[in-house]
């Protein structure tokens, strides 16, 4: 597992032990990151479920200003810390060492993402959770985005009911990516 584009390119990254997180393989990181290439460069950038960080590494390598990281899992964590130490993006980057909907109140009021990135454990609906959380949070700024990995499976259904649309949506062999805004009022 490696860093594909940008500033710190072809750097190995550390993955963590077991099978408890799925990486995301280079050819959907690379789908994934031509699908955002335009709104990357400065972007406020979190990576939820963050598992060992490649994907906000990979959007901080790309020109994005400032991840945050959330994680609660112990081995990920220190996964995430040792490739932030190696990719040196100390100064850009913060982890947060907790279960993501408390990290998401810890966040609130002292952060504006343009880009929410998830990639939660398939098919227990924590997505939708998040997304109900973020539904009126500041957090997301206005003309963000919020972008889910998640199983074939998974229903979307009630995005609309939530205030969201689809952007698009790019599916895959196991899994797929759905970019969502919240809907424009007139």
């Amino acid at each position: 597992m490696r860093i594909i584009a940008g500033s710190r390119r072809s750097l190995p990254l550390k993955s963590v032990p077991g099978m408890g997180t799925r990486p995301t393989t280079d050819k959907t990181k690379e789908t994934l990151f031509n699908c955002m290439q335009a709104e990357i460069p400065g972007a406020y950038f979190l990576d939820l479920f963050a598992g060992c960080g490649q994907i906000g590494l990979e959007a901080m390598s790309r020109g994005a200003q400032y991840c945050v990281f959330v994680e609660k899992e112990k081995k990920a964590i220190a996964c995430i810390e040792d490739n932030i130490s190696f990719t040196k993006f100390n100064q850009e980057t913060k982890l947060i060492p907790k279960e993501v909907l408390y990290a998401l109140t810890e966040l609130e009021g002292r952060y504006q993402f343009d880009i929410i990135f998830m990639d939660p454990p398939y098919n227990h609906e924590l997505e939708k959770e998040v997304l109900i959380r973020l539904q009126n949070s500041p957090l997301l700024k206005e003309d963000g985005m919020i972008v889910v990995e998640a199983s074939l499976q998974t229903d979307f259904s009630y995005l609309d009911d939530l205030g969201y649309s689809i952007i698009k949506q790019k599916k895959y062999k196991n899994n797929t990516h759905i970019f969502i805004e919240r809907k424009r009022v007139h």
